[in-house]
């Protein structure tokens, strides 16, 4: 009997170690695991600070390519290619700001919240904004230099429409002079000339009554306008020629071709066409 009664000790004891174990181990558990949901709440929260922070320097980094592209093209702002670039760069940048703005503004509100060491946020965050602060006067330099070179473009622009106006204006008064020198010289040096037989040149009124040229109504229309110091020959097409105006001996042959048809040639042409600069040839 005692020794059952020792047997059944031993089993309750047993058995009230087990439970402790267990309950032991069940708290361990417990505590562990949240102990690492604290350190992956840090992880996480670490890993967004740090990602916002790599975010707005990756902005700094691109808003100062776009300032190097401004320059790049700066140098040459009458090109409207580079006016383009400069506009679109500058457009560029704004966003950037404004999107570094933001994302600071983002890490203001996690150092009210954050369980990491505030002060080293908290300088991280101020070392941002200065360097925003910094960019944003750099860039409203920009802005200004490139508004006054806008003037100045337009100025420019001004003054080379008003040059090309007044380019235009003498181009058009030299063309105008240019054609009336060049008309005068045409008629100075212009002369008439026709033959026909006797019976064309009366109707045409050009022989009337024996006399030429008399009648102030003949054709004019059938007289050939010539420069008198290119054509120095006259062909005639005809076996009789007679020269019915007045032109100078000596200044004019009137020969025959291989055919036997006259031809009209001019020696001297300011003496021929000095009395008149109609010439009427009668011809068979």
């Amino acid at each position: 009997m005692k020794k059952i009664l020792i047997l059944a000790l031993s089993a309750v004891t047993l058995a009230s170690c087990d439970q402790f174990g267990r309950h032991s181990t069940d708290e361990t558990l417990r505590e562990r695991d949240s102990l690492m949901q604290v350190i992956n709440q840090k992880d996480d929260e670490l890993n967004e600070i740090m990602d916002c922070v790599n975010e707005v320097q990756d902005g700094f980094r691109r808003i100062n390519e776009a300032e190097g592209r401004i320059t790049l093209a700066d140098g040459s702002p009458e090109s409207a290619s580079s006016r383009g670039i400069i506009q679109e760069n500058m457009e560029y940048i704004q966003q950037a700001m404004q999107q570094n703005r933001e994302l600071i503004a983002q890490l203001q509100e996690k150092l009210k919240t954050s369980t990491f060491n505030a002060k080293a946020l908290e300088r991280t965050i101020g070392q941002l904004q200065e360097q925003l602060e910094t960019q944003n006067q750099r860039i409203q330099e920009m802005e200004a230099s490139l508004a006054e070179k806008d003037i100045v473009i337009a100025e420019q622009g001004e003054q080379i429409d008003n040059l090309t106006g007044n380019v235009n204006n003498l181009t058009q008064e030299n063309r105008e002079k240019a054609e009336t020198v060049a008309q005068q010289d045409k008629d100075l040096h212009a002369a008439w000339f026709v033959f026909g037989t006797k019976a064309e040149l009366k109707e045409q009124k050009i022989l009337k009554d024996g006399d030429v040229l008399k009648s102030g109504d003949f054709n004019k229309d059938y007289f050939t306008q010539i420069d008198i110091r290119v054509v120095k020959e006259i062909k005639l097409y005809s076996k009789s020629a007679e020269l019915l105006t007045s032109h100078p001996k000596g200044s004019y042959t009137l020969e025959k071709d291989q055919k036997g048809e006259y031809v009209l040639r001019i020696v001297d042409a300011n003496r021929f066409w000095s009395v008149s600069k109609y010439l009427v040839i009668r011809v068979k």
